[in-house]
């Protein structure tokens, strides 16, 4: 049977899921040695006729056979308590940046109180540096932009020069420098000259957000290398109840990215909530000084568990010669005619023409891998392509930061802050994910449903479009039953502000909920994609390219804000519901033969070619 363009069947996907030598530690924080199991079949005559093929290492443990990935049930396998311990460092991480984040609109937009020094107002609105809202929305949208740029950098010098785990460690670094400068600009000394203040926050920025984009691409895939380092094939287990099933990785990897995700989001919400009454209550510098507190226990954490981590050494210049190699397969491709172009980058022999088998003598002197490891440049290529309808997705989702709390103001509050609304997103985040991962997705395992990577993110596209639908109605009844019509952020003819439109504020939960599980649908997902698609010298990278399309969309949200304005609120949203909605039809147009595939990218074998003229022994950044 074919598993389609990558021409491994089911014989082969078994024998990939066999140990391999592995090139992270065998034990902890040591190096790996060569370390390949003898693999032998169990005696037929002592077995029943589905187990004659499993191969066994001498460990005892068994691995499946091809009828058995076939009919036995999947289950997920035990996370390694130390990876307990990075997502631990990402919730601190996140706490410090979005509860530092939290605050800068106000910061930057109004004016500082009366009788204040440090920007507090107990009974009033907080501010600092007074400079209106079109200064805050372009310094605001700087940093994200920018934070999600800078991964590709972070990303880079990982697999190129120091590995995951000292980028993580200089990252941080780097952060708690730009948190260090962002903390004097709010200083009361300092606030009193805005100028002054702005020029330091700047700074700031960019340094924070360069320690961000060192920290983002690297500790995502560490987290779960820590699980593969231990379990890196499937496995058979035997249930209390007799049943066999098999321990798939891809779906443990899956688990771990949950809870990764659900750990960010625990961060975000106690900083964000946390920061907005300390700049009320105290002032700026509080908000800046104590999500600085907490990124100091990331380089802690990570020093004490320095010697238990399982870690991939760089590599060097593979990510050159991954181009050079998509380079040397598009030569005779190009053509004036884009379709043509992309028809073909698609064609059969694209990868297999420039495997070193077939090009023989022929080879250029950089290519010192094998074909393995083009198998894997074509897999991770595969994975990025399935990232470039993700800005689609993004652009729902940046609604919740930006219109939904605009949205929110214009509604019945009933005493709730309209910037506290959105904290019901991270909320249900922290309720679902768990809900998800214990009841949903291993129910459609028991139903025999396979919900597949590239079925989830189609999900999500949906769920980011029916958020919107359910944005576009609210408007709609809000411009329908407000007393100033169409513009409900205007005035009466008195001068005093429009009352707000009589509709309870908390039917935002709707949009909220559905923006929240097309994150753990799509968001989530295209991280343990990008990690278990990418060749694994190139995790970071692959990474990156995915964060980096949070980016574009930011770029690509730029266009409509014409629309972001009243009276055109509806269309604003009814028009980002039907890009979302042509995302999802799209996105599984062109991705569903590849969805079929996923057994068999999974089960390809890891290359030798490790970069830097190393094999299976280079020793662990």
């Amino acid at each position: 049977m074919s598993s389609g363009a990558y021409g491994l069947d089911l014989a082969e996907v078994s024998k990939a899921h066999a140990p391999q030598i592995l090139d992270v530690p065998a034990a902890p924080g040591a190096t790996n040695e060569k370390n390949e199991k003898a693999l032998h079949s169990p005696d037929d005559s002592s077995q029943s006729q589905s187990r004659k093929e499993s191969l066994t290492d001498d460990d005892g443990k068994e691995y499946p056979t091809p009828e058995e990935i076939t009919t036995l049930r999947r289950v997920r396998g035990p996370v390694p308590w130390s990876s307990y311990t990075i997502g631990f460092v990402e919730l601190c991480e996140r706490f410090g940046y979005y509860g530092t984040t939290a605050v800068f609109v106000n910061f930057i937009q109004q004016d500082l109180p009366e009788g204040s020094s440090t920007g507090a107002a107990p009974d009033g609105q907080p501010g600092a540096l007074g400079m209106g809202q079109r200064a805050s929305t372009g310094l605001s949208t700087f940093n994200s932009m920018w934070a999600y740029c800078t991964p590709l950098i972070g990303a880079y010098v990982a697999d190129q020069y120091l590995g995951r785990y000292k980028t993580i460690q200089l990252s941080i670094f780097i952060c708690i420098v730009g948190h260090i400068v962002l903390i004097i600009s709010a200083l009361p000394q300092i606030i009193a000259n805005p100028n002054g203040s702005v020029a330091c926050f700047s700074i700031g920025l960019v340094i924070f957000g360069l320690g961000t984009g060192g920290f983002k691409p690297n500790v995502s895939p560490l987290i779960a290398e820590q699980y593969e380092a231990k379990h890196p094939k499937q496995y058979i287990q035997v249930q209390k109840s007799g049943e066999r099933v098999i321990v798939d990785p891809t779906m443990t990897i899956s688990r771990i990215y949950m809870y990764f995700y659900l750990m960010v989001n625990l961060g975000a919400l106690a900083g964000q909530i946390g920061m907005v009454y300390a700049e009320k209550y105290v002032g700026f510098w509080l908000s800046f000084v104590l999500p600085t507190c907490l990124t100091l226990c990331c380089p802690t954490v990570m020093w004490l568990m320095r010697n238990k981590y399982a870690r991939r050494p760089p590599t060097g210049s593979v990510l050159t010669k991954a181009i050079k190699l998509w380079g040397l397969a598009m030569k005779g491709r190009w053509s004036l005619n884009p379709r043509t172009t992309a028809k073909n980058m698609r064609a059969d022999d694209f990868w297999e023409s420039v495997k070193p088998s077939h090009l023989g003598q022929a080879k250029p002197a950089w290519m010192t891998f094998d074909d393995t490891w083009v198998d894997e440049v074509r897999r991770g290529f595969k994975a990025c392509t399935v990232f470039l309808w993700i800005p689609l997705f993004w652009l729902a989702y940046n609604q919740m930061t930006t219109n939904l709390v605009s949205q929110a103001a214009t509604m019945e509050l009933h005493g709730a802050p309209n910037d506290l609304i959105n904290n019901i997103n991270p909320v249900a985040l922290v309720i679902f994910i768990p809900i998800t991962d214990l009841f949903l997705y291993p129910g459609l395992e028991r139903m025999d449903i396979r919900f597949t990577p590239l079925k989830k993110i189609a999900w999500g596209f949906g769920l980011s479009s029916s958020s919107m639908i359910a944005s576009a109605v609210t408007q709609h009844y809000i411009y329908k039953l407000g007393v100033c019509g169409d513009y409900p952020n205007g005035d009466l003819p008195n001068g005093d502000p429009c009352d707000p439109a009589p509709i309870n504020v908390w039917v935002q939960t709707i949009p909220y909920l559905l923006i929240a599980f097309s994150e753990i649908f799509t968001s989530i997902t295209g991280l343990e994609y990008a990690f278990t698609k990418a060749p694994k010298n190139m995790r970071s990278v692959v990474t990156s390219i995915f964060l980096f399309m949070s980016a574009i969309s930011y770029a690509v949200g730029q266009a409509f804000v014409g629309l972001s304005e009243d009276p055109l609120l509806v269309w604003n949203y009814t028009t980002i519901t039907i890009l979302a909605a042509l995302g999802c039809v799209g996105f599984w147009t062109t991705h569903r033969k590849l969805d079929k595939q996923e057994d068999a990218m999974n089960a390809l074998p890891e290359s030798s070619f490790k970069g830097r003229g190393q094999n299976h022994e280079g020793r662990a950044a």
